[in-house]
């Protein structure tokens, strides 16, 4: 029967992750609001104001739910590498090379519409 353990964040890492998210979101609605734009002129439609805020409020929204990944990846990190008698940092580095690959897919990935 396996065992169950808790993994927790120390605070330290989630403080981390989240200023990690923080440093991302000005550029990230920068991204959104110029997608919108693009998404709008690409149908032929008005570029209003509110429309283009909607849109890429909708479009941050759904990309910012990202940082709940980003937690829940590092917690498992910890949880393998607990398992696995690994060092944290080993794992660590192996989720920001996974984090970096996920931003410039973000940054360049066009939208479907």
């Amino acid at each position: 029967m396996p065992v169950w353990r808790e993994i927790d964040l120390s605070h330290e890492e989630e403080f981390n992750e989240e200023q990690k998210a923080r440093r991302e979101y000005a550029t990230l609605m920068k991204v959104c609001v110029d997608d919108a734009k693009r998404i709008l002129e690409e149908k032929g439609m008005p570029e209003y104001q509110s429309d283009v805020v909607n849109i890429a409020l909708t479009l941050f929204r759904k990309r910012a739910s990202h940082v709940t990944y980003l937690k829940d990846n590092k917690c498992r990190d910890k949880f393998v590498s607990m398992l696995r008698g690994a060092p944290v940092k080993q794992q660590v580095a192996k989720t920001q090379h996974k984090e970096q690959a996920v931003k410039q897919k973000i940054a360049v990935k066009p939208i479907a519409v």
